[in-house]
């Protein structure tokens, strides 16, 4: 094999990974489920809720199969994630011949769409009662795409928490946990403003552990994160109460102090009628890549499932096991295979995006060694504010930019991997997949 055979064979296992939490499959197999559970709960009404980069795909599904039972519905996905007729920044569905609004909203900054999107959610679900069934499609990217800032806090003060928190390099969960503390639909006040009705969500989970709290902010699940214990201790971690806009910390505080009603919490009656189910994750992709992989010959091996921690050094660490992989003798080609999600803390002025970064810091740890490939990227099909789902490197790949003359280390230091890898064709680029189960990273060893 050369280096391009290695490339398509890293790419090929890559969309084998992605096709196993494919979310159109994903949902299909709970929709006969579902019917029987609007028959026999004698519900009168059929609402569909989808939130997230994987919303648009997932809400297909139901219109393909439970068309008949729909009555309404709004979906809130990123920008670029949906096709159809645009009508003053609202998407309508035309299979569902205007039953369900959808709207484009920004990610991972929330704009202006994302709020109206949120505010439709919350009008129609205030309108439920115990005869309404609500189907809430769940996926990653939802805490940025479904926005209703807690009284008090402005849109534009969520937008500059979330740029503070993402550049001081936080991770989903403090992210997510600071979100659900401001925000009127986040932590399980979906849920609440949907009670008495009866609510199944159907989740792709991005976030390492699957955990419910987490997923795109867990608005139809308990919370068990608090206003001072967490929330506030998360801005002191990364440095950053001194920055953090004055109405979100007002909403903080006196949440801290009681004067505001903290997130639903496990036990709370508005979840008797709450099911959460998990149709989609990072091990089923890993899992399915692994099989591709042996499938094509390679001694395969899934190294972790829960990476994490600033990208750059994650790249150092595979190129360590990569090399103590070497050691143990095994003959014929390899495949690591590795997911989860790494953090980027911005320092200068670049674009790039987390795997980007990890696969730059990883090309410069094998700099000229031989018949080695590294693909990483998004599962979404977007790494960072980019349109690239990440970056495919090997032993040639910072030959080939100091021959250009670029400098990796100016680069790196800049986090401007995007730059680095568009100017030496070392980009990769799926476009939006329909699907969000957070990253994978493939390494083919000969």
């Amino acid at each position: 094999m050369n280096q391009s055979d290695n490339r398509k064979l890293a790419a090929e296992i890559f969309y084998s990974g992605l096709k196993a939490v494919d979310p159109y499959d994903s949902v299909k197999g709970h929709t006969d489920k579902i019917r029987s559970l609007y028959r026999s709960g004698n519900f009168s009404r059929f609402i569909v809720i989808a939130i997230g980069k994987a919303a648009y795909p997932m809400t297909i599904v139901l219109e393909d199969n439970l068309g008949d039972i729909i009555d309404t519905g709004i979906v809130i996905t990123k920008y670029g994630h949906v096709s159809g007729r645009r009508c003053r920044g609202v998407l309508q569905y035309a299979p569902t011949k205007s039953k369900i609004k959808i709207f484009e909203a920004g990610h991972p900054v929330p704009d202006e769409n994302g709020v109206k999107g949120a505010n439709e959610i919350i009008k129609l679900l205030k309108n439920a009662d115990e005869k309404t069934l609500v189907v809430c499609l769940i996926s990653g990217g939802g805490s940025a795409l479904l926005v209703s800032p807690y009284e008090g806090i402005t849109l534009k003060e969520k937008q500059d928490i979330t740029r503070l928190l993402l550049n001081a390099g936080a991770d989903i969960n403090d992210l997510n946990c600071v979100r659900k503390h401001i925000s009127r639909v986040k932590g399980g006040r979906l849920a609440e403003i949907a009670y008495p009705a009866a609510v199944t969500s159907l989740i792709l989970s991005d976030v390492i552990g699957d955990s419910l709290d987490v997923i795109a902010s867990g608005p139809t699940s308990p919370d068990y994160t608090t206003y001072y214990d967490d929330a506030l201790t998360v801005l002191g971690r990364y440095g950053v109460i001194d920055k953090t806009p004055r109405g979100i910390l007002d909403v903080l505080n006196n949440g801290a102090d009681g004067l505001i009603p903290d997130t639903p919490k496990e036990g709370n009656v508005i979840f008797r009628k709450i099911e959460n189910i998990i149709i989609g994750s990072n091990r089923i992709a890993l899992d399915a890549a692994k099989k591709k992989a042996e499938e094509l010959g390679f001694h395969t091996e899934i190294i972790s499932s829960e990476l994490t921690g600033e990208a750059r050094d994650v790249g150092k660490w595979l190129a360590e096991k990569e090399k103590g992989s070497r050691v143990q003798g095994v003959k014929g080609p390899r495949c690591l295979i590795s997911g989860g999600e790494t953090t980027v803390t911005v320092k200068g002025n670049g674009i790039g995006g987390r795997n980007m970064e990890l696969a730059l810091a990883f090309a410069m740890e094998i700099e000229g060694m031989e018949r080695i490939t590294l693909l990483s990227a998004g599962t979404d099909g977007t790494d960072g504010p980019t349109d690239a789902a990440g970056a495919i490197v090997n032993g040639e790949t910072i030959l080939k930019a100091k021959a250009a003359g670029l400098d990796p280390h100016e680069y790196l230091a800049n986090n401007d991997s995007y730059n680095f890898f568009r100017k030496i064709a070392g980009l990769f680029i799926t476009g939006p997949t329909g699907t969000n189960v957070m990253d994978m990273q493939l390494l083919v060893i000969e």
